[in-house]
């Protein structure tokens, strides 16, 4: 009976073996906790926000719209963070890159593909200078692209005023280059396509090339990288080129699409792409977390922010229920986090 009994129980203990293995391995991932963080927030306000239309098409329309432009910042600043890095000058870029584009075409009648050029141009090379800073100077990047903010800041200010003779600069646009960026996809804004780009992107070089390894690699043990090879003046460089393109980008879609630029615009980014990318896994310390994880934290973040005007409660307690279910996301992820690391 004994030997019956253990013959019969032996392929149970063996069967969920392999499941229970599957199960550590996504518990895991980075995105695991982001995942579990979007479902929460998004059942919450389908619930609370059904009788607005939440769930509607508008409702996708408007917080997708948000988690778009938001997404193409927050996935550039989480690799930086991936890598150990920090970049505070996104909020600055948005808004000067906007009014590059709104200006010479609004004041001087530039084509509109030349005002966006330019304005990719001066993110790369916003991008390129905060690199150099953080290479060669060896300073904390938080301190550098903080001192990039302001400065940005204040030239398009001081540039705005003196050219324009406002801060706030209307623009009309039409043409390929409006649809390109501005344009719809049945009911949803082109920025969408953009974003899941930047995202298919962002996760073949992560997960796919050498590059990525190197970016995981130095936001590990940026001495261990440097040891074994790791270009990690180069990696940097690049990565802070990308964050400065991103940006720009963002700037050039709200111009295109609001029709007008103004330097205040885009300062939110500054800590919103921050906080999307640890919603989403990634570590404050670096060397930790993934793009779709990124992509989750971005969701969750404006699911929140939007979602919150679907409830018809009181709108003065936006930011109230923005910290506290950001928070709730961001200690669940690191549970799930914490488990997953716990398990043989």
């Amino acid at each position: 009976m004994t030997t019956t009994e253990g013959i019969a129980s032996a392929p149970t203990v063996t069967a969920s073996k392999p499941s229970s293995g599957r199960l550590s391995r996504i518990l895991r991932r980075p995105e695991a906790g982001a995942a579990a963080g979007t479902a929460l927030v998004f059942v919450f306000f389908a619930a609370f926000g059904l009788h607005a239309g939440f769930l509607d098409t508008g409702g996708y329309v408007s917080w997708l719209a948000v988690a778009a432009e938001l997404g193409i910042v927050a996935l550039a600043v989480g690799m930086l963070m991936i890598a150990g890095e920090f970049d505070l000058s996104v909020g600055s870029v948005v808004a000067a890159s906007s009014m590059i584009v709104a200006v010479p075409v609004a004041q001087f009648g530039w084509p509109l593909w030349l005002a966006i050029v330019l304005a990719l141009a001066f993110g790369v090379l916003i991008g390129l200078i905060n690199g150099l800073l953080v290479v060669t100077t060896g300073l904390p990047s938080f301190i550098v692209t903080l001192v990039t903010l302001f400065a940005v800041a204040g030239a398009a200010l001081s540039v705005s005023r003196t050219v324009a003779g406002t801060t706030t600069v209307s623009v009309s646009t039409s043409g390929f280059a409006h649809d390109l960026f501005a344009g719809h996809v049945g009911s949803f804004n082109v920025s969408l396509i953009w974003w899941l780009a930047v995202a298919a992107i962002g996760q073949y070089l992560l997960q796919s090339t050498g590059f990525g390894n190197w970016v995981f690699s130095i936001g590990g043990d940026l001495e261990t990288a440097r040891l074994n090879g790791v270009p990690v003046r180069t990696v940097k460089l690049r990565l802070y080129m990308y964050s400065g393109f991103s940006a720009a980008l963002v700037g050039v879609i709200q111009a295109v699409e609001f029709n007008n630029a103004d330097v205040t615009r885009g300062q939110s980014f500054v800590f919103e792409a921050i906080v999307a990318a640890v919603v989403g896994g990634s570590l404050l310390s670096g060397g930790y977390g993934s793009v779709v994880g990124i992509v989750f934290g971005t969701m969750t973040y404006s699911i929140v922010s939007v979602g919150i005007y679907y409830t018809g409660w009181n709108p003065d307690l936006v930011q109230l229920f923005v910290g506290v279910l950001l928070f709730v996301a961001v200690v669940g992820n690191n549970f799930v986090r914490r488990l997953a690391l716990s398990r043989p």
